[in-house]
């Protein structure tokens, strides 16, 4: 039967695959932008470099997000759910997702494409601000309640 174990344990799976896919990315990423050069004209009279910098920056967006969230989740897992810690959490995964559209946004100038990536970003920003802005209440409520009892 699936039980709220299970499904932690599969999304921290899936955070620890994605810092892998993370780590392959960065490692190809020379690789690849290579081949979208010899595909598209566009990327091909920018070069290599403009690429590679959006690439890892947001590499290491990504990493600093994907920490926080396993963090979170492992938080999650010992019993911790509405406390400060994790609402800091989710304000820093919010920023990160900010940062990156921001970045994915400015690299538009130079490769049109980049806006999709962006766009994906900044909505997924506004949403963790809102489950942060829940998480946050709920910590005011269990204090207030602890203080009750």
């Amino acid at each position: 039967m699936w039980d709220d174990r299970k499904s932690l344990t599969l999304s921290k799976i899936c955070v620890i695959v994605f810092m892998a896919l993370l780590i392959v990315c960065a490692i190809l990423a020379p690789g690849m932008v290579r081949t979208l050069a010899r595909m598209s004209i566009q990327a091909n009279l920018v070069g290599s470099a403009p690429f590679l910098i959006t690439i890892y920056v947001g590499c290491v967006n990504a990493a600093i997000l994907l920490t926080f969230l396993y963090r979170l989740l492992h938080r999650i897992g010992a019993g911790q759910v509405f406390i400060g810690e994790n609402t800091a959490c989710l304000r820093y995964i919010s920023w990160c997702c900010f940062f990156g559209a921001a970045l994915c946004l400015a690299s538009t100038f130079y490769y049109k494409p980049w806006i999709a990536v962006g766009i994906a970003a900044a909505f997924m920003g506004p949403i963790v601000r809102v489950v942060k802005n829940v998480v946050a209440k709920a910590v005011s409520l269990q204090d207030e309640a602890d203080l009750t009892v």
